[in-house]
């Protein structure tokens, strides 16, 4: 069983941690991720095993908060409605911003005249008399512990955290402010007391000594400055689920239900399964569910990505948080609450940002031990100051210094941060990333493997050739759609729809029969007509020897020829195929680019698929494959060591997805919940897969930064905090600068994690790419249709005036790219055409037009 629980307390690597440790330690226990962005807890056990008392339990016995997270239909931010009672969370990261705000002014307000009375007399500023002068010294340090006490009780959670975790011999980050500001703190009580003794004795020489050798502006700079940085890292993880936040905010909070007749608007939580809900122009979508009355277009940029909207009619489906932009519709609900696709998304991206990443093992490992070790540094740092001889408040500052410039926080938010931005910044462009690993494998990809149907092409039939033989194209058409009508096979839809949209007046059949592995038979005007493949026209004596080369080029091209013939005579050929979708060719030149290697996997035979394949810029093509073999495949592949991805459709394609290292499922639509696929793109759109890719890359070059400055800052610090340059180049560090360049340097790593959400899924750039690419092809091409034309001249009989040669002229140029010259003198037309348009096409035209076409010359 998997729970997901909220952790409180948290304010390190080294918390997160020890949570993770403690946890995992229990028995029943098979999987533990603590996130310390999200403050959350995600645990796999066995439930006959462990309980979640015992879970939690384990957590506060590490002194840490815990509870179980609530099941939740719409997800959590900003408050938003929960659960079907309509419960209330509060977002973490702005209850913990107005609670740093609320410590940060407390604390600034007695800072300052802390400061003031401190050090107010180095910048020349008068004291009141009552606390100037070595005979006022007890009131002149009283004043500033006095000043110092509401700072350290408004950021007492470090002490009690600190303390409490140090206790429990898992120190943290608080363990570290706490020590460093509790010594300075203790050192300035230690000195009222040396300076009351000094003052009670007349020992004045002793008073001087402790006058100007006080604390207490140091500790309560420390937590001050450590405040503002835990401020600033506050504002920054708010925004880091920005992208997330803007999504949640397009959920309706309320429907229009049709009910008894009745229209009555109701909280989303009380739409249920099989409800009529009223959609109106500008309003969002509240269900998922399936149009039953009117049309519209709806937008579904929050879901999909996709700026143009989208028309929808009865009987299509429609997504929750989209909006209807124009008609009023009546939708039937399908999916509700958790169950709808924004839900979906909402958990998946949520759980994203709860998993870890590879690269954060490092991190965390080194976390775990950092911060014992830097007590132990800092205690030597003391201990080898006092014996070279430096007095015990020069050792003192040094030790302070060390304990409060080391930063575990920054080694803790390096990963988490810059994947939750990243994450968001996929949801955004309709590519949902399920986990932290799927995200940083996706950047070390060097082969990606395509299914064919459905992934590099539309995945339906679609017509591509006419090819009219002795009739005219329109007949041609009006005969193959009435013999197609009663067909129920994919190809026989592509036909009927090609010739729908040619607004073809179909012709009525009878006598229908179907033969099965060959096509079909009806009879048209009671003639005999035939379609279907080439084994059907020779098994009824149908000669196609004459365009067998034509048939030929057709199947070479990955296209399919159906043939069609009148009695014995063949009448025209009608090629099919699953064609390339636009974006395919320029999603695998931008993967050859990137240096990864593009393979095809299809079941087609090895004709289809590389007529198909031919047209790609692709490295390998494997076909003939079944779908269970697939998996063969790319475990084939990875055996050559290769970081395989698999794109698929996430059906058929399941066995391929999780073999795969990282499995992308694209078209996912409302299925946004494909369980063998580690990535999942809303849109059928491959270039998504370049997108994913390169958004995995921006997400671990910038892992890797603040991995690296995270290192580089303590590696830096700790040394100068600790005087080691100190005896050379005379460099040291206060305990006040080490807190200001601590709290810096976490604001750094968030701060640069947040660059990320300046990541643009380039696809007008990958537009301009592949500009000067197409028009030089298209310029090639026109040069290639020059070379194919063919020159034809055909002897008219029956023209008499110029009408007549307007009317061949007409049927010549009806064909698309042909030219005629037409001599009535010589009653011949010279005419130049393509070289895809037979010489039987153009005096099937003539004829049509009344004229007799007595010879042809090529």
């Amino acid at each position: 069983m998997k729970q997901k629980f909220n952790i409180t307390g948290m304010t390190c690597s080294a918390c997160s941690s020890r949570v993770e440790k403690s946890v995992a330690k229990l028995d029943g226990v098979l999987g533990v991720s603590v996130n310390l962005l999200t403050n959350s807890m995600s645990v796999d056990y066995e439930e006959n095993t462990l309980s979640e008392e015992k879970i939690i339990a384990s957590v506060e016995h590490a002194g840490y908060g815990a509870e179980l997270a609530e099941a939740t239909n719409q997800g959590t931010v900003k408050g938003q409605s929960q659960g079907q009672h309509g419960s209330f969370n509060k977002n973490p990261a702005e209850e913990q911003t107005l609670d740093m705000k609320k410590r940060l002014l407390i604390s600034f307000g007695f800072l300052i005249p802390l400061m003031y009375i401190s050090m107010g007399h180095m910048l020349g500023l008068e004291l009141p008399e009552a606390l100037s002068g070595h005979e006022n010294a007890v009131s002149f340090a009283f004043t500033q512990f006095l000043l110092c006490l509401p700072i350290i009780y408004v950021n007492r959670n470090y002490f009690i955290k600190g303390f409490s975790t140090l206790a429990h011999g898992a120190p943290n980050m608080d363990s570290l402010i706490a020590i460093g500001s509790s010594a300075a703190l203790i050192y300035g009580i230690f000195a009222i007391y040396r300076m009351s003794f000094g003052l009670g004795s007349a020992n004045m020489e002793l008073v001087a000594k402790y006058h100007m050798d006080l604390y207490f502006e140091s500790a309560a700079m420390i937590l001050t400055l450590i405040t503002v940085g835990k401020f600033l890292e506050a504002k920054s993880k708010g925004k880091t689920s920005e992208a997330l936040t803007k999504l949640m905010n397009l959920a309706p909070k309320t429907a229009l239900v049709e009910r008894n007749g009745q229209q009555v608007q109701v909280p989303i939580e009380e739409v249920a399964v099989g409800d009529i809900v009223l959609v109106k122009p500008g309003s969002s979508v509240s269900i998922d569910g399936i149009i039953i009355e009117g049309s519209t277009s709806i937008d579904e940029a929050a879901i999909t990505g996709e700026s143009i909207p989208v028309h929808k009619e009865v009987g299509m489906n429609v997504i929750a948080a989209t909006t209807n932009k124009s008609g009023f519709i009546k939708v039937k609900a399908v999916r509700v609450g958790a169950d709808t696709t924004f839900s979906q998304i909402i958990k998946l991206v949520e759980e994203a940002s709860a998993t870890k990443a590879p690269i954060a093992k490092l991190a965390d490992k080194i976390a775990g031990i950092f911060v014992p070790v830097v007590i132990g540094i800092a205690l030597i740092t003391a201990i080898a100051w006092l014996l070279i001889g430096a007095d015990f408040e020069f050792a003192l500052s040094s030790a302070i210094s060390v304990l409060v410039i080391s930063c575990p926080c920054a080694l803790g938010l390096a990963t988490p941060v810059a994947i939750m931005v990243g994450t968001g910044k996929g949801a955004e462009n309709g590519i949902l990333i399920k986990s932290g690993e799927a995200l940083e494998l996706a950047h070390s990809i060097d082969c990606v493997v395509l299914d064919k149907t459905g992934t590099i092409t539309e995945g339906r039939p679609v017509v591509t050739d006419v090819i009219p033989i002795n009739v005219p194209k329109d007949r041609l058409l009006e005969i193959a759609g009435g013999l197609e009508a009663g067909s129920e096979h994919p190809l026989a839809e592509a036909i009927l729809e090609y010739v729908n949209k040619e607004n073809i007046i179909i012709k009525q059949v009878k006598e229908f029969q179907s033969v099965s592995g060959r096509g079909l038979k009806a009879s048209i005007d009671d003639k005999l007509y035939l379609a279907g493949n080439q084994r059907m026209m020779e098994e009824n004596g149908i000669s196609i020897a004459a365009y067998e080369d034509k048939i030929n080029r057709l199947a070479s091209e990955g296209k399919t020829p159906m043939m069609f013939a009148a009695q014995n005579d063949l009448i025209g050929i009608i090629a099919v195929a699953d064609v390339i979708k636009p974006s395919s060719r320029r999603a695998i030149e931008a993967l050859r680019k990137m240096n990864i290697e593009v393979t095809m996997l299809t079941g087609d035979n090895k004709r289809t698929a590389e007529g198909i394949g031919g047209n790609l810029q692709l490295n390998h093509i494997i076909s003939e494959v079944l779908p269970q073999d697939k998996e063969r495949v790319i475990s084939d592949l990875q055996k050559e060591g290769k970081k395989v991805a698999m794109v698929g459709d996430g059906v058929n394609d399941a066995p391929a997805l999780v073999r795969a290292d990282v499995g992308i499922a694209i078209g996912a639509g409302t299925d946004v919940a494909v369980e063998s696929a580690d990535i999942v793109l809303m849109k059928n759109d491959l270039l998504d897969v370049v997108t994913a890719i390169k958004l995995s890359k921006a997400v671990i070059r910038n892992i890797k930064q603040n991995l690296f400055w995270a290192f580089f800052y303590n590696c830096l610090g700790i040394p100068l905090a600790a005087g080691v340059f100190y005896s050379v180049l005379g460099w040291r560090l206060s305990p006040m600068f080490g807190a200001a360049a601590m709290s810096l340097s976490s604001v750094f790593v968030v701060s640069n994690a947040l660059r990320l959400k300046m990541f643009k899924a380039d696809k007008a750039g990958d537009n301009n790419l592949y500009k000067d690419q197409i028009m030089v092809e298209n310029k090639n091409n026109q040069i290639k249709n020059q070379e194919e034309n063919k020159m034809v001249t055909l002897k008219i009989d029956g023209m008499m005036c110029d009408n007549c040669v307007k009317h061949v002229r007409e049927a010549i140029e009806s064909f698309k790219g042909a030219t005629v010259e037409v001599n009535l003198d010589n009653k011949e037309a010279k005419v130049e055409i393509p070289a895809t348009i037979s010489t039987d096409e153009l005096k099937a035209a003539v004829e049509e037009a009344g004229y007799t076409v007595t010879q042809i010359i090529q």
